[in-house]
């Protein structure tokens, strides 16, 4: 289950969902950093609830259910952001909401957690929701490096004051390029990370079968000598 969500089934770089924020808020690290916490916490705690009920909602309502959860546990997401990381929100904006409608988010409630018990409900989502982070984490830094030659630029926004001087100047005189800061820089770093998978993945492959055919030949060799 973990390898599963976080690296074969990941659901940015292979079930390519939530597309939308994904590409939009990962301009630096910390807002790919706020918007995965906040998915991560909504994809647990929908598994969660959806397990529980599963054996009492019918397939009539089973769709509208868990979208009135998922959005119950966005807006609470809200509410605590607008409290205590109230920049960090208003940055956000339209895509903290958004969330409700993240198909990663209600087919993990409908595809898992609907058929299966609380715990291992709560570790797909953790696992998924530690997935798609990763990829949000990942694409934030390298658009910021690119784009601003920085590191965890305003991290204050997220963790207060304790952060103010997390900011890591990686080039100094650094020319911003923007290109990579806007849509156009999201969907290159995007399709370079579902290509070093895809190569990753092709690559143990071919490692995997060309062991498994040199044992196959070494149990040839000693039934023979045998």
């Amino acid at each position: 289950m973990i390898y599963n969500g976080i690296w074969k089934n990941n659901p940015a770089l292979v079930q390519l969902l939530g597309l939308c924020p994904l590409l939009a808020v990962t301009s630096t690290v910390v807002n790919a950093i706020g918007l995965g916490l906040a998915t991560l916490v909504v994809l647990i705690g929908a598994n969660i609830a959806v397990s529980l009920i599963r054996n009492y909602v019918t397939d009539a309502v089973r769709l509208p259910a868990f979208v009135m959860i998922i959005a119950s546990f966005v807006t609470s997401i809200e509410l605590i952001m607008q409290a205590y990381t109230y920049e960090l929100y208003q940055i956000l904006g339209i895509f903290i909401p958004l969330i409700v409608t993240n198909c990663a988010i209600l087919g993990r409630a409908d595809s898992f957690a609907a058929r299966n018990p609380v715990i291992p409900s709560a570790l797909d989502g953790l696992m998924m929701g530690l997935g798609f982070m990763a990829v949000l984490v990942i694409l934030g830094a390298m658009r910021e490096l690119i784009g601003q030659g920085t590191l965890f630029s305003d991290m204050q926004l997220l963790l207060g004051d304790v952060a103010v001087n997390w900011k890591i100047e990686v080039f100094t005189d650094y020319p911003d390029v923007l290109f990579a800061i806007l849509p156009p820089g999201a969907f290159i770093g995007l399709g370079l990370l579902i290509a070093l998978k895809n190569s990753w993945d092709e690559k143990a492959k071919e490692r995997a079968e060309k062991n498994k055919a040199n044992t196959e030949a070494v149990d040839r060799r000693v039934r023979v000598t045998g």
